[in-house]
């Protein structure tokens, strides 16, 4: 499959359909960096009027992921991919348009060459940073992916 934006969000409709529903949309895709958006409504809001942080989790995690399955589409390999853990930090009220974006292309394929040559998993911490619409972050997300080159 290609990378792109409404390539991954039909995968979403059909695959994910609770991050779909939600609001979770890519907007863009590269080699290095995967930008995800999602806008506080009623459907991904708290009871503080305020986005839940499972919502802000899903667009967090939506960056590395796609970023990982780019990399792996990209390597031509087959490689096992799972989340081993996964922390949050939350700074201020997620309202309005949060966008979501990280930047661990390069790490991932450095992890990918590692787990080929040593034929063992390797783990790569990936973060994404929400930001809302002046360009403060509200919450930022690390992604502890395991990655497994198969033979």
């Amino acid at each position: 499959m290609k990378f792109t934006p409404i390539k991954v969000n039909l995968f979403n409709l059909v695959k994910l359909p609770l991050a779909y529903l939600g609001g979770v949309r890519v907007s863009a895709i590269t080699d290095t960096e995967v930008v995800v958006v999602i806008k506080h409504r009623w459907m991904n809001q708290n009871p503080f009027n305020s986005m839940f942080w499972a919502a802000q989790g899903m667009a967090a995690e939506m960056t590395t992921g796609v970023l990982v399955m780019k990399a792996i589409d990209d390597s031509k390999l087959k490689c096992s991919m799972l989340v081993t853990s996964q922390e949050a930090r939350f700074f201020k009220k997620a309202t309005g348009r949060i966008t979501f974006s990280c930047k661990g292309g390069n790490e991932i394929k450095e992890a990918i060459k590692e787990s080929i040559k040593t034929g063992e998993g390797q783990v790569v911490v990936l973060t994404s940073e929400g930001k809302n619409n002046d360009g403060i972050v509200v919450s930022r997300f690390q992604f502890h992916w395991s990655l497994r080159v198969k033979k």
